[in-house]
């Protein structure tokens, strides 16, 4: 698992490479959830999908992105916001492997 790093912005967009993937992620923070925007290689992977704690955020192997990214809490079981993500709402990129053990 890596951690992917993030600032406490409402929005930020930053580029990474995950797995051998080029990935430009977008969070942008609303009233009900914090939302992601995935792009891998210049192709959109997902739009606008909520953010929630410990859940798996692409979950579909069809949608061309290899691995997942899911946020947790280092201090309880909250969902992310973006006054935390530098610190307390860790993202995690789990790979392929790391997946199915």
């Amino acid at each position: 698992m890596n951690i992917v790093s993030l600032e406490n912005k409402k929005s930020q967009s930053i580029s990474v490479s995950l797995g051998g993937q080029d990935c430009v992620i977008r969070l942008i923070q609303r009233e009900s959830f914090m939302y992601m925007d995935l792009t891998v290689n210049n192709i959109p992977i997902m739009q606008g999908v909520p953010c929630l704690y410990a859940n798996k955020i692409v979950r579909y192997k069809y949608l061309g992105f290899s691995g997942d990214l899911f946020f947790l809490d280092n201090q309880g079981e909250s969902d992310p916001h973006y006054d935390g993500l530098a610190d307390r709402y860790p993202l995690y990129y789990i790979t392929e492997a790391e997946l199915v053990q």
